[in-house]
């Protein structure tokens, strides 16, 4: 039972939604790698979050104003108790990118979420993507980016009750590999393990970050014995527990087209930069 607790909404229809953005491949001419792995964590995340009552939308290698856009228009909606973000990409500190190779300040996703909509509401934004260039050379981003000025900014940006969990530490590169990114593949077998969806959130990422950075090593001639450090902020006020699920909220009906992707056979881990 949570500590503190707002009241319920009057809505008991109302569901808890995630937004699940992913870039695998981009446009042919722009200079970044495809990114093999990437639906493999689109799959698990909808299958995961859906077992926990939440809606999930996915959105599967869109264009830099799209994702403003997709996350825009799921602000100005409201939840029963959270909202999930989620996106996947290659990306810089303060940026990701679309499949066009257009750049997404991250400080004006989270900064939608401020509206009245999202009042009172938890958010946790997971951001699957490099901060730099640690153990890759990375994308030359624009040079109006300044990664001191976009990382403070984009702290500041991050609204109250809301929580960033970041694939890696800033100016340091994520590992993607065919079989899914250690982050979200942990925080899905987190959430599938016995008394996983009853953590307090900050006690949850704790435990991601633990597990992805005593459990991980990358594997291969260039990147053999490589780490990954994740890191989270928390905007919290309050103890909640988002992922927390009421049998009577359980919808076995919820069906999306992420379910068709193919359930590819297990492969050994070949470790790439993210």
């Amino acid at each position: 039972m949570m500590s503190c607790k707002f009241p319920l909404t009057a809505n008991k229809g109302m569901k808890n939604r995630a937004l699940i953005v992913s870039v695998e491949d981009f446009y042919p001419g722009v200079d970044l790698d495809n990114r093999k792995g990437a639906k493999r964590d689109t799959q698990r995340l909808h299958k995961t979050l859906s077992k926990l009552g939440f809606s999930v939308e996915i959105r599967i290698d869109i264009e830099a104003d799209a994702i403003y856009k997709a996350f825009k228009e799921e602000s100005k909606k409201t939840v029963k108790d959270c909202f999930v973000g989620v996106i996947s990409s290659h990306g810089e500190e303060g940026v990701v990118f679309g499949a066009d190779g257009g750049a997404v300040k991250l400080a004006e996703i989270y900064s939608y979420f401020r509206g009245p909509s999202m009042a009172d509401k938890s958010k946790l934004f997971m951001i699957q993507a490099c901060r730099g260039h640690g153990l890759d050379e990375g994308v030359e981003v624009d040079s109006s980016f300044s990664e001191e000025e976009d990382g403070v900014s984009e702290l500041f940006s991050i609204p109250i009750d809301t929580a960033v969990m970041y694939a890696t530490s800033p100016g340091y590169g994520a590992f993607m590999h065919p079989a899914g990114s250690e982050l979200i593949q942990t925080f899905c077998n987190l959430l599938e393990e016995e008394g996983g969806p009853d953590l307090e959130i900050t006690r949850l990422l704790t435990r991601i970050n633990f597990q992805v950075a005593y459990n991980f090593k990358s594997r291969g001639k260039t990147l053999g014995g490589k780490k990954q450090m994740p890191c989270f902020v928390t905007r919290f006020t309050r103890e909640v527990f988002p992922f927390r699920k009421m049998a009577a909220e359980e919808d076995l009906s919820l069906t999306f087209a992420a379910t068709q992707l193919i359930d590819e056979p297990k492969r050994s881990r070949k470790s790439s930069i993210s």
